[in-house]
């Protein structure tokens, strides 16, 4: 019979022992057996919120942008699936939360960024929510490596070349290869996007598809086809000092 005592207390010293480790290392930890396994399960622990705490800067901790994700891990997960400072335009700067980016009031440039987790397997989701005006382009999808973060004058530079797939929500058009490739959504007159709602992007790299939600209502499949190389959560901008929030939600609920 085990002493609760006792297991209590090697709960209790597993969470300060990986609280020390890094990320990579917890999920070989995870790995081990079936208690490292439920102790690291537990995505509201203390370990996930001493991780949470250390490597988060406070303004991602207190933003309401993480609201949608609702433990600790899946706030870590958030913030390491955030925009890349290291890939975006040069007009373009990432806010302190590492969750929004700033587009700089420069004239006669379109600006994107990246995140900074691409994907080729597996089914993923995120929100990304255009807290500024959209301008006269205003696109958001996904890009590969090769896609042009930056050019010149006001054009839907995410769809423009063969390594890139967007959504233009001014227009209601998608764009790939420098071509619209239909109007969308998908549904009988369609509303324009209002500023500050959240759209959910659904990648599928098993069915190689892409699609949108807006209001928790599908919106259907926007892409089919998808290479099998690695995908990036991408948007592109052409309008001074707008801001693009993205919160990544990992796997899509189906139904």
């Amino acid at each position: 019979m085990v002493d609760p005592i006792a297991a209590l207390l090697n709960y209790n010293v597993l969470e300060v022992i990986f609280s020390y480790l890094d990320l990579h290392d917890l999920r070989n930890c995870s790995l081990v057996c079936s208690n490292w396994y439920n102790t690291l399960n537990d995505e509201n622990s203390d370990v996930w919120r001493w991780h949470c705490l250390q490597k988060l800067p406070k303004e991602a901790i207190k933003s309401d942008l993480l609201n949608c994700v609702s433990t600790y891990k899946t706030k870590l997960r958030a913030f390491y699936h955030a925009w890349n400072p290291n890939d975006c335009s040069r007009n373009v700067y990432i806010k302190p939360s590492g969750l929004t980016l700033h587009r700089n009031p420069v004239a006669q440039s379109t600006d994107g960024a990246r995140a900074k987790i691409g994907f080729r397997h597996g089914r993923h989701a995120w929100d990304v929510i255009w807290e500024g005006p959209l301008g006269t382009v205003a696109v958001i999808g996904i890009s590969t490596k090769e896609a042009s973060l930056q050019c010149n004058g006001y054009v839907a530079l995410l769809g423009s070349d063969d390594q890139s797939w967007g959504w233009n929500l001014v227009e209601n058009h998608l764009l790939h290869n420098g071509d619209m490739q239909g109007s969308y959504p998908l549904l009988n007159n369609a509303p324009k996007y209002q500023v500050g709602e959240r759209i959910r992007v659904i990648l599928d790299c098993e069915d190689n598809t892409l699609s949108f939600e807006k209001n928790y209502e599908f919106l259907g499949v926007a892409f089919r086809g998808l290479p099998d190389k690695r995908l990036f959560p991408t948007v592109s901008a052409v309008y001074g000092n707008t801001e693009v929030s993205m919160v990544y939600l990992g796997t899509p609920l189906d139904g």
